[in-house]
């Protein structure tokens, strides 16, 4: 793509087109610890090679430490106070209903995606699960060779509704199940088929942390994922691409000594404090698959329903073993950037070790039998890689090593930084 084309703005933010294909992989659940152990042990030699030649640090990612409110940083490169994504769920206090928030409708501004497509550049988006699909392709056009689908639904796609027929013809592959590396391992090899296919000038690939939940750094399946990952990654920059790799959140053992979840069960807590009703726990990391991780996570919100108040809420709880922060919604939203008129009236932040549920009865912990509870949500779980396969300018390489960068400044970093 020719450098004489003018910026495309989105968002207040000025991006360069790119001088080559860039291949953004968001690898859902991918921990630093993982790549330390990996390339430690010489398993990973196109990452390194990006990391020798490129660019890499240990960004600070959105908190709350979810995969929604993070891609969603991402792909508009704002912070969840201008975006408006803070998790799979929030409370509505008019209805007292809890309400998805992976609806399009929901997520405020534009991506980066959707500026370039617009700009007449062709735009892929692939993601694992489904839920993302609709908010990451929010204004995109698939009429004009823009694509966008899931692994989850690949055997489903048309070209009016995701830019491609059948993508599981395509590639080549049967549909991969759920609960499987497949699942996010088709999200790569759909990208590379893409690119192989014909022109592509962003690619943004957001897999699955099934692998994560379930194995850790150690342990031999989490090898071999990362080493499929990263056979896939040397195809990329093979085909021309710049590969851009991060994560949306880390991932860390919350299980106790006899390998049971380390819960505390807030809502219980709060029930007999206050009474059944008086508050409600919302757990934002819920969402239609929650096998590996229970819906428990190291982040929950409270409304405050009845006579309780925050305050009081806070006084409660904030001494309970655990818990590494109990916040009311003003200083939460201040800490981490994140949209008031969404946030709880407290919320409620564990230790890397520990996690928070609703009410014991509200959870099915039947998946987790035979593994140990690996979750995240918290600020333990907001470290991770961000690594660019090629090296930045001079002003982006100062900017990089001055302070803590913000995973949401990927795109800026990927396009305006990447040296020519």
């Amino acid at each position: 793509m020719s450098q004489e084309r003018p910026p495309v703005v989105v968002n207040g933010t000025r991006y360069r087109w790119p001088d080559r294909p860039v291949a953004v992989v968001i690898i859902d659940g991918g921990d630093p610890a993982y790549l330390q152990q990996f390339l430690a042990e010489g398993a990973l030699p196109h990452i390194a090679r990006f990391m020798q030649e490129g660019f890499a640090v240990v960004a600070e990612g959105t908190v709350p430490s979810f995969t929604c409110p993070n891609n969603m940083s991402i792909v508009t490169g704002t912070p969840a106070s201008r975006h408006g994504i803070s998790g799979n769920f929030y409370l509505d206090t008019a209805t007292g209903e809890a309400v998805v928030m992976t609806g399009p409708e929901l997520l405020r501004g534009d991506t980066v995606l959707k500026g370039f497509a617009d700009a007449g550049a062709k735009v892929v988006a692939i993601t694992a699960k489904d839920k993302l699909r609709k908010q990451l392709g929010k204004g995109l056009d698939v009429s004009r060779g823009n694509v966008c689908f899931s692994s989850e639904k690949a055997g489903e796609t048309t070209l009016a509704e995701h830019g491609i027929d059948n993508a599981l013809a395509f590639v080549g592959q049967p549909q991969p199940g759920m609960y499987s590396m497949e699942l996010s391992l088709f999200v790569l090899d759909a990208g590379i088929r893409l690119l192989e296919a014909g022109h592509r000038d962003l690619l943004f690939l957001s897999l699955t942390d099934y692998v994560q939940h379930k194995y850790a750094p150690h342990e031999a399946e989490a090898r071999r994922f990362y080493q499929e990952l990263d056979r896939r990654f040397g195809r990329l920059a093979e085909l021309g691409a710049t590969v851009v790799l991060t994560a949306d959140h880390g991932m860390n053992d919350k299980s106790n000594e006899a390998g049971e979840p380390n819960v505390i069960w807030l809502q219980d807590i709060l029930d007999a404090r206050f009474g059944k009703g008086d508050t409600r726990v919302i757990c934002p990391i819920t969402d239609a698959f929650v096998a590996h991780h229970g819906a428990l996570g190291g982040f929950v919100r409270v409304w405050c329903r009845g006579k309780a108040t925050p305050a009081q809420v806070i006084e409660a709880i904030r001494g309970l073993p655990g818990l590494e922060s109990v916040l009311d919604k003003e200083a939460a939203c201040r800490l981490f950037d994140l949209p008031a008129d969404r946030e709880g009236d407290v919320v409620v932040i564990s230790t890397s070790n520990v996690c928070v549920g609703a009410s014991e009865k509200d959870h099915d912990l039947s998946g987790l039998k035979g593994h140990r509870l690996r979750t995240h949500g918290g600020t333990t779980e907001a470290k991770v890689p961000l690594i660019i396969s090629r090296p930045l300018n001079g002003d982006y390489k100062v900017r990089g090593g001055a302070g803590v960068l913000k995973s949401w400044q990927l795109f800026d970093f990927a396009l305006n930084g990447v040296a020519r």
